[in-house]
């Protein structure tokens, strides 16, 4: 997959070092020479340009990338501009950054449903978010187990636990499962998350519901995909 990182500073850094190791085509993009050159050799492209500027970026292939990532933290000024403009270039999957409750504000009223908070997700966590669409959230526990939320896949819908037979299959755990359902709050529709309790052989997994998986990373994988 391709991805461009608008931001070169320690997250954006860190994230584009992140998903070029795995495997992924990375276009690093930041105003300072010396954060580019210093990534020259370690991500798959890198350019300098200014990320406010519509005609810069619009030289940017933005239309063949996956994603864009917004990781400039340190302007909030030019964090939402450059949001803004990916807004306007039609963007298919725009990453947003906040780093205060007003510019998460602002982000949803530009219709930006997926963001980031540094402060509390990792670049190591995003990078696989970005890596399998079916995951939603990680842990890293060491160096070889994690903890990863993920959709239920198709195949497995409507079926029990004892059923799907995931943990011989594929040597990973299922914690818990949980549900998503919608619910009106002060007139409002929000998205409401549950956990059903630890996960039974009888547990039956329903559309949309969500695995807690416990196990090597490449095992999870080879589960969701």
């Amino acid at each position: 997959m391709k991805y461009i990182v608008l931001g070169l500073g320690n997250f954006g850094r860190a994230l584009s070092i992140r998903l070029t190791a795995l495997g992924h085509e990375v276009i690093g993009v930041d105003n300072s020479m010396s954060k580019v050159e210093n990534l020259r050799e370690k991500i798959t492209h890198t350019v300098c340009l200014d990320c406010t500027d519509r005609d810069a970026v619009s030289n940017l292939p933005l239309r063949d990338s996956d994603a864009v990532i917004i990781a400039i933290g340190e302007d909030e000024g030019a964090s939402l501009l450059a949001t803004a403009l990916m807004k306007q270039l039609n963007v298919k999957r725009i990453v947003g950054r906040v780093v205060s409750d007003l510019q998460k504000t602002v982000l949803e009223a530009m219709k930006i449903d997926e963001y980031i908070r540094p402060e509390t997700e990792s670049a190591e966590r995003l990078a696989m978010r970005l890596d399998n669409i079916d995951i939603i959230d990680s842990f890293k526990i060491s160096d070889r187990y994690s903890i990863v939320e993920a959709v239920v896949p198709e195949k497995y819908i409507g079926k029990t636990l004892q059923e799907a037979n995931l943990t011989n299959q594929y040597k990973v755990i299922v914690l818990t499962t949980i549900r998503q359902y919608t619910e009106k709050v002060n007139g409002h529709t929000e998205q409401k998350k549950e956990a059903t309790g630890i996960a039974k052989s009888s547990t039956v997994l329903h559309e949309n519901d969500i695995l807690v998986l416990f196990g090597e990373l490449s095992n999870i994988n080879k589960l969701i995909r």
